[in-house]
């Protein structure tokens, strides 16, 4: 009987053993920048048995690989990516300087006092590199290094001075929204329901001004039809008043 206990026992540290000694591999894509494209790299990975958990970074292309270095090494991984052409891999450097730029429409950024409070404070996050209004189209394009700073820390400090951003195409396919909406709808349970509605790229939520901004592809939802789909699922979201500006130009 004490055999058979004995069994099970070996086995479960065996494996405790095997887990601890995991290693782990970060890697940089070039060619990785998206959820489809992390999708063919677990693929081709997942063709070696010792490859384990990933942890993927589009911003900065980036895949944390966990291992079983009793089955596989580093050299494996890299030949795995290799082999798929387009998703070579080379070693991940910390302090390398990754730029990357996107534009954000701010519906709530009316005049260049209110670009030049944007601007003032987004150069004070470290790997800013540049940032450029179009004031006309209620946007701005923001170039910024994705080893030291991030899309999502950028639009954090953009709603706590005060504005809404949501993500800005040049595509005559995009379009956007600005709503009002009443305190207690303005949380992260209603812009997870309104960014489900098919055809709604983006959604953020400014918490402290009750505002919603929303990037829509207009050739799958028309505006009118995006309207009901929001009232529809009880959220209470109103036009602004047209804008008139009283700071000084």
């Amino acid at each position: 009987m004490k055999k058979l206990l004995l069994i099970p026992l070996f086995f479960l540290l065996a494996v405790s053993g095997r887990a601890a000694s995991a290693d782990t591999l970060t890697v940089r894509v070039n060619g990785m920048r998206c959820a489809e494209c992390g999708h063919k790299v677990k693929t081709a990975l997942r063709r070696n048995p010792g490859v384990g958990p990933l942890e993927f970074n589009y911003e900065r292309r980036t895949v944390k690989i966990a291992y079983d270095p009793l089955q596989t090494n580093a050299d494996s991984i890299y030949s795995l990516l290799e082999a798929t052409g387009r998703y070579k891999a080379k070693p991940y450097d910390p302090n390398e300087v990754i730029r990357r730029g996107y534009g954000q429409r701010i519906d709530d950024m009316h005049c260049q006092k209110c670009y030049d409070r944007i601007s003032q404070r987004l150069y004070q996050i470290e790997g800013m590199d540049s940032v450029a209004s179009h004031l006309d189209k209620h946007y701005i394009f923001i170039r910024y290094d994705a080893n030291r700073t991030s899309k999502a820390e950028i639009r954090s400090l953009l709603n706590k001075i005060g504005y809404t951003p949501c993500n800005y195409y040049t595509s005559p396919k995009i379009s956007w929204f600005y709503f009002l909406l009443p305190a207690e709808q303005a949380n992260k349970e209603t812009e997870e329901q309104v960014l489900a509605i098919d055809g709604v790229e983006d959604v953020n939520i400014n918490t402290t001004r009750h505002t919603m901004a929303i990037t829509f592809f207009n050739d799958e939802i028309t505006a009118e039809a995006l309207q009901k789909a929001i009232s529809d699922a009880g959220i209470k979201a109103t036009l602004p008043k047209p804008h008139e500006c009283k700071e000084e130009k």
